[in-house]
Order: structure tokens, then C-alpha cells, then sequence
């Protein structure tokens, strides 16, 4: 990353301090807040893959305990420990929900949504389906928010499948789940 500074923290550093305070479930990362030490050359792609100097993180229990350490703040995103606070670079939100589970129909449904590093979430008012336009392009860019500020986008195959379950809702085309409807695009607008 360019116009890094030098830090002294390092993955190695974030591993044992996150094992030695490892409880059962994710770590309460919103009760850290140590001070900044600088950026790591950590990066998460846009279809979810983790690299450290350049070079991919392949292995999955290693990218899915960085993933539990994970803090949004103002807009920036951090590892956090509670010793270290380090910046990362995330090029579109940390996650990729790739597939969901249904249970139920129509306004009574539940969709649960699975990301790429184990994550799960029920779409409902704590964990919000939204959808971004490109306004060059039209495309859609549909989001869950997973945890704590973070977010998954929804890979295209799953939004193909929301789009079959789709229903028509106060002018609106969208889905159902946890009894609430997120719109994805004005009922007037489709062909």
C-alpha cells in the first residue's frame, strides 16, 4: 500500500493476540479500542479473497479468524485486537454472501444468507437487504449487512434466485424475509 506507514504489528502479532483471548463465538471486537498502530498490507478483493503483500491468504481458518477481528469505523476498516488496531484495505465491503437458504413463503419467509467465511445472517431489520445502481451502468449491486457494520454483497447467482422469488409490494419488486420487504427495483421499471 502506498503512503504506508511502518508498523510493528504483523499477522503473526494479531494470530496469538486473537488466540490468546479466543472465546466461544466472535470476539467482542465493539468493546476493543486500542490505539491505531498503522496500516498492514492486508487487502480483501471484491469477490472476497484476502492477500497479504500481494500474495493471496489460502488458508481458509486464517483468513476466517482475521474476518472475526474485523472493525468498520468511519468508514475505514481495521483488524482489532485488544493490544492492536491495524488498517486494512477493502476494495468493496469485506464479504460475499454466496448462497442463501429459504424457509416459508411469501411475506412469512426467512432468507438466510451464508458468506464466504462462514457467516450467516437472517434478512430482517437487524440484518438489511440494499441495493446499489451503477449509475453508468445500471447494474445492480445488492448488499446484506452480516455484523456490527459490516457487510456481504450478494453474489449474482443469488440474486438471480431472490429475483425469481421476487413479488410486487407497494409499487415496488423485492423480496420478503423476517417480515420485511426490501426493494430492489420500482415495479414501473420492469419489462
Amino acid at each position: 500500500m502506498s503512503g504506508q506507514k511502518p508498523v510493528k504489528p504483523s499477522p503473526d502479532s494479531l494470530v496469538a493476540s486473537v488466540k490468546a483471548t479466543k472465546t466461544k463465538g466472535l470476539p467482542p471486537v465493539h468493546l476493543w479500542n486500542p490505539p491505531f498502530c498503522g496500516d498492514l498490507d492486508i487487502r480483501i478483493a471484491k469477490d472476497g479473497t484476502w492477500s497479504y503483500l500481494g500474495s493471496p491468504i489460502n488458508r481458509f481458518e486464517l483468513v476466517r479468524l482475521f474476518s472475526s477481528i474485523l472493525k468498520k469505523e468511519d468508514g475505514k476498516y481495521y483488524l482489532v485486537t485488544p493490544v492492536e488496531k491495524v488498517g486494512i484495505t477493502v476494495e468493496d465491503v469485506p464479504f460475499v454472501a454466496l448462497d442463501f437458504d429459504r424457509d416459508g413463503d411469501g411475506k412469512a419467509q426467512s432468507l438466510t444468507f451464508t458468506t464466504h467465511v462462514g457467516d450467516s445472517a437472517v434478512a430482517g431489520a437487524d440484518h438489511p437487504i440494499r441495493i446499489v445502481i451503477d449509475p453508468e451502468t445500471d447494474e445492480p449491486s445488492p448488499y446484506i449487512l452480516i455484523r456490527a457494520n459490516l457487510e456481504a454483497r450478494i453474489d449474482r447467482k443469488s440474486f438471480y434466485r431472490l429475483v425469481d422469488i421476487g413479488t410486487h409490494h407497494d409499487d415496488w419488486f423485492g423480496v420478503w424475509s423476517g417480515g420485511q420487504f426490501f426493494a430492489l427495483i420500482p415495479s414501473a421499471e420492469l419489462s
